[in-house]
């Protein structure tokens, strides 16, 4: 799904505390927006509220954990395919019907679609890259990942 990007000033002062609050590890517990929320002066409602408002206006994309599924004993690989523009649709469609499909991204470039399979074992990467081919008749870039980073995203004014 494509966005309009977001007009100047779309965030205040508390969404911008919002997103760098979420950056960090939610606790584990009955109610953890409750317990974010407090600090940022909101309830966890208003809180709720504030990151259903951030997803309507493209600032974030998605709200959700984040596994690591190598230390689970899975795999993910970032993928791409060059995908005629005129089949651009029909071949979303299917690569997005793989539940190990995590997300898509049309991208400005050759391979213009872009897309991360997260798989329970480290093979499985590689039979459902070729079950996409066989679908689509297109060729399944993989690229693994060979370091990870964390680069601590920060919202400031």
């Amino acid at each position: 799904m494509k966005r309009a990007p977001l007009p100047p000033g779309s965030l205040d002062d508390t969404d911008r505390r919002v997103l760098n609050a979420l950056q960090d590890r939610l606790p584990i517990r009955h109610s953890p927006f409750d317990e974010v929320a407090g600090p940022l002066g909101l309830t966890e409602r208003d809180l709720i509220a504030r990151i259903a408002r951030l997803r309507e206006i493209g600032a974030i994309t998605r709200f959700g954990p984040f596994f690591d599924a190598a230390a689970m004993g899975g795999a993910f690989c970032l993928c791409a395919i060059a995908v005629p523009a005129a089949r651009f649709d029909e071949v979303m469609t299917l690569v997005n019907a793989h539940p190990e499909v995590a997300h898509n991204y049309e991208r400005q470039h050759h391979l213009n679609m872009w897309f991360v399979l997260a798989c329970e074992k480290p093979n499985g990467i590689a039979r459902v890259a070729k079950r996409i081919e066989a679908e689509t008749g297109l060729h399944v870039h993989l690229f693994p990942k060979l370091k990870e980073f964390f680069i601590g995203f920060r919202v400031t004014a």
